[in-house]
């Protein structure tokens, strides 16, 4: 009984379930059907739009192209233009020249026929002269009872005789100034070198001054709490000056290498305007190695300038940082081309090794940029490593003995003692005190007018000459040079100065006369 009853239900629910099913999907393939023609629908739009915005984009870039195009053009028509103007230029130009040479070779013409008329009456001349000078002759041959030939020969004796009492004269002259000469040559040959230099010395300072686009910036470089400064001052060895100057910034060292690293560090960071410690220390590192290839560029041009060749890498550098030392306020690469140029004027004159005493010009302060990497004399230090980098034995030695370390075998070595001795010691290329330099020119002057003859006197060229005016009526010339001699002894025990002083003694007589 109760399958008969559950049958006819499980047919109803099969009956349901199928027509559910089959409506089901009736309704899935209506939707499908109708999002895809939803989505044919926008992709036709979509690709509307994208056709209109390719012709618009089409049209704005073909426009694009005919305004440069026509930009072109038009600098091409003006171009055109100026050529043209510049060929008619060169026209007008050309027809000006041939017309000058045409007219120049018009009046060459001219000139080059009166030269023949001239030359044509110069040979009429000559030919009368020698007319003449023939009847000349066989009248005085007449009259002389001699032949031209015997009157010749007369002359000539005669001639020889008075040319052989000249040269006699000639010689004992030249004999008597030897003797002076031989006495002052190697003076001489100093005071050349001095005066063909005349090399001016620029004095170091300790500071640089860094310009800044406005005093806030000042802030910025000292930092919170001053960690920006502290830092630079610790990675740059300089100390950094801020006070109420304003726009402005100094850097104080001892070191103008270290200085200089330092401003060029600081100006980076302020055009950078990112100024943090960590910036610092990049800057600082890129300035460094620029450094170093700014050192090579310097050495390299010393070089260059005194034309000396085959010099090493680390030598090039060396010399590079001797522009950044300074020796009593005298920079140290510019006293190293002094020392070379006056080293090698001096080389000329008695016939040494011109190039060999500028090669150990250039390199014998080398030295003194390597006395924190060793210790002992700089002219030592700086033999070895020109050694350690297979300079030869006569240069070795010419930066050893230079301040007489050790003994100097080559002529070289002895001329690049000298020239370091003027170079350091001539007025004017180190610092020196101005009330102690203005006191000896008044000692100088002082000492001079202490003589009773001596009516005025002036100390020039820097303390190095001393003028004295004398009273011709009380000296006479043989007297002028006892007081000479006298001052420049009593300058010799009195005053103590580098190098030479020169006396210079001047008598003269004036008659002054009025036409009326």
């Amino acid at each position: 009984m109760n399958a008969a009853i559950d049958l006819p239900r499980l047919l109803v629910y099969g009956t349901g379930l199928g027509l559910g099913i089959w409506v089901g999907y009736f309704i899935r393939r209506y939707i499908e059907n109708k999002l895809r023609k939803s989505a044919e629908e926008q992709a036709q739009q979509i690709l509307i739009a994208a056709n209109a915005r390719a012709e618009e984009l089409k049209k704005e870039k073909l426009l694009e192209g005919r305004e440069i195009l026509q930009s072109e053009r038009e600098e091409l028509e003006q171009e055109i233009a100026k050529e043209r103007l510049r060929v008619q230029e060169i026209e007008h130009q050309v027809l000006r020249r041939e017309e000058f040479l045409d007219k120049r070779e018009a009046e060459l013409r001219g000139r080059d026929n009166d030269l023949n008329r001239r030359a044509d009456r110069m040979r009429a001349d000559e030919q009368k002269l020698h007319d003449d000078h023939s009847k000349l002759t066989k009248d005085l041959e007449h009259v002389s009872h001699l032949t031209a030939q015997e009157a010749r020969d007369l002359l000539v004796e005669k001639m020889t005789a008075e040319a052989k009492l000249e040269a006699a004269k000639t010689v004992k002259k030249i004999e008597s100034e030897a003797k002076r000469i031989a006495e002052r040559k190697a003076q001489t040959i100093v005071t050349t070198a001095i005066q063909r230099l005349a090399a001016d010395v620029t004095q170091e300072n300790t500071i640089s001054v860094v310009t800044l686009p406005n005093d806030e910036m000042k802030g910025r470089i000292i930092g919170r709490e001053g960690r920006n400064i502290r830092e630079f001052e610790k990675l740059t060895g300089v100390d950094v000056i801020i006070d109420d100057t304003p726009e402005t910034v100094v850097l104080s060292s001892f070191d103008p290498y270290r200085r200089e690293v330092a401003k060029i560090s600081l100006e980076r960071l302020i055009e950078d305007g990112r100024i943090h410690p960590a910036r610092i220390e990049e800057i600082l590192k890129k300035v460094e190695e620029e450094m170093q290839a700014r050192l090579l560029e310097i050495g390299e041009k010393a070089l260059f300038e005194l034309g000396v060749t085959d010099v090493p890498e680390d030598e090039i550098r060396m010399i590079g940082r001797l522009h950044f030392r300074t020796s009593y306020g005298q920079n140290v690469l510019e006293h190293s081309k002094e020392v070379a140029y006056l080293a090698s004027m001096m080389a000329a004159e008695v016939g040494a090794n011109v190039k060999m005493v500028r090669r150990i010009g250039i390199l014998h302060d080398i030295g003194k940029v390597l006395t924190q990497e060793a210790e002992g004399p700089h002219a030592l230090i700086g033999a070895e490593f020109a050694a350690r980098h297979g300079e030869s034995g006569p240069v070795v030695n010419g930066i050893a003995a230079h301040h007489g370390e050790c003994e100097a075998t080559t002529v070289e070595s002895v001329l690049i003692a000298a020239a370091d001795a003027i170079s350091a010691s001539r007025p004017g290329a180190r610092q020196e005190n101005v009330e102690s330099y203005i006191k000896r020119l008044e000692s100088l002057e002082q000492i001079a007018t202490e003589f009773p003859s001596v009516e005025k006197a002036y100390a020039i060229q820097a303390g190095r000459e001393i003028r004295a005016i004398l009273r011709s009526e009380q000296v006479t010339d043989q007297q002028m040079e006892e007081i000479a001699r006298s001052m420049a002894q009593k300058i010799e025990k009195t005053i103590d100065y580098p190098g030479q002083i020169k006396v210079i003694c001047i008598r003269e007589s004036r008659v002054i006369e009025y036409a009326r």
